[in-house]
């Protein structure tokens, strides 16, 4: 059977890896060899072997009915959707890592895919190497999934983990984060929230079966996050993570990104460094947390080769999930209550005046205390805090 790569990068070179690597153990488990014959990218590679593979038009793709699989790693919405879309329409079944692409044109492409009796597949899209996307589809269709909550960027997570540890600024670990590779050099999609986001919004997609467009969901990154928040953060006994929200609410889901405060009760609470997890709870199936490397060359070029050894064994025939393009409206997030973590200049009775009965924190900054509000709606919080001089705060999950 015959595959190609569309992008040569980081994950796409991770696909070639495994399909030269383990072709004895793919060979075994479809039934017959994938052999690669094309990878697409912009660039030559001379003096590299994947050089005698490399095209530099995807129609060259398209027109070869010899090839049934295709795997797209460029990242990006265009020119990935155009090429997709062409590949499915000649009846050539696609797996994609690229979360930009699912989040935004998700739908769309999975009706493309039915129309044309073959299969997208995009389980790298969400967490790397972590195989929640068939989960979701497969394990829990017989429960009602009633939140899930995600550390879906190693990134952030990385330098939360080194300013708690280090006691270092944002800034500071950011560049650290560059240097070691963690970090983009346009960090903007990971530290302001953007990347978790599109990701919580292709699982919401998938539980609720229709579209969660992911500019709907209020998302907040971890610039705003101080060594101080951290100290306030270990007194409580909790660890500030970036956390991607779904929750189910009547015929509707809330959906949030940003920092919360994790207590030691939460399976999210040692998840530490680059790694991802993704905690699950379905009013049956109770909780269960999917943990592992959210990203990288290998982890992710695994579940991308996962699916394509899935699309071999189906290759004949379209695998059915339902993702309608009809989009969903999200539950006001006003209306959705948290306990919050606030800072402040005021006093304690002043907070209690305000907040009503909390637990109060002192002798981390000067001039200031830290103070746990009762549990409220976000509509009250902002209008409580109107009365109070807040410096900053932060959800309790």
């Amino acid at each position: 059977m015959k595959a190609a790569i569309m992008g040569y990068g980081t994950i796409g070179s991770g696909v070639a890896k495994i399909l030269f690597e383990n072709s004895d153990v793919i060979t075994r488990r479809v039934g017959e060899p994938i052999e690669l014959k094309y990878v697409l990218d912009l660039r030559n590679f001379e003096g590299d072997p994947i050089q005698s593979y490399i095209v530099h038009d995807y129609k060259e793709i398209v027109n070869d009915p010899e090839i049934k699989l295709v795997v797209e790693t460029m990242g990006g919405v265009e020119p990935a959707f155009t090429f997709v879309k062409a590949m499915l329409e000649s009846g050539k079944h696609v797996a994609t890592s690229n979360k930009n692409l699912v989040a935004e044109k998700g739908a769309e492409l999975i009706a493309i895919a039915k129309e044309n009796h073959v299969n997208f597949f995009f389980e790298a899209s969400v967490g790397g190497g972590i195989p929640i996307i068939r989960t979701l589809l497969k394990c829990t269709t017989g429960d009602v999934i009633e939140h899930i909550y995600g550390i879906l960027n190693g990134t952030t997570n990385y330098m939360l983990t080194k300013m708690r540890e280090d006691g270092a600024d944002f800034d500071d670990v950011l560049k650290e984060a560059q240097d070691k590779g963690y970090a983009e050099k346009d960090p903007t999609a990971d530290i302001e929230g953007l990347d978790p986001a599109r990701k919580i919004a292709i699982l919401a997609s998938l539980v609720a079966e229709r579209q969660v467009d992911f500019q709907d969901i209020p998302t907040e990154g971890i610039t705003k996050i101080t060594p101080a928040d951290m100290q306030y953060a270990d007194k409580l006994g909790m660890k500030i993570k970036l956390v991607a929200s779904m929750d189910e609410s009547g015929d509707s889901y809330y959906a949030r990104v940003a920092p919360f405060l994790v207590d030691k009760e939460s399976p999210l609470y040692t998840v530490e460094d680059v790694y991802n997890a993704i905690l699950v709870h379905g009013n049956m199936l109770g909780d269960a947390m999917f943990y592992g490397s959210g990203a990288g060359s290998l982890p992710t070029a695994s579940a991308v080769v996962g699916d394509l050894v899935e699309m071999a064994k189906h290759v004949m025939r379209h695998v059915d999930f339902t993702w309608e393009p009809e989009k969903i409206t999200l539950k006001d997030p006003d209306t959705q209550e948290y306990k919050y973590f606030v800072r402040s200049k005021a006093s304690e009775a002043e907070l209690k005046n305000v907040y009503g009965d909390g637990e109060a924190i002192s002798g981390v900054a000067d001039g200031e205390i830290g103070f746990v509000t009762e549990k409220m709606s976000e509509k009250d919080f902002k209008e409580k805090s109107t009365k109070a001089d807040i410096i900053s705060f932060i959800r309790l999950l």
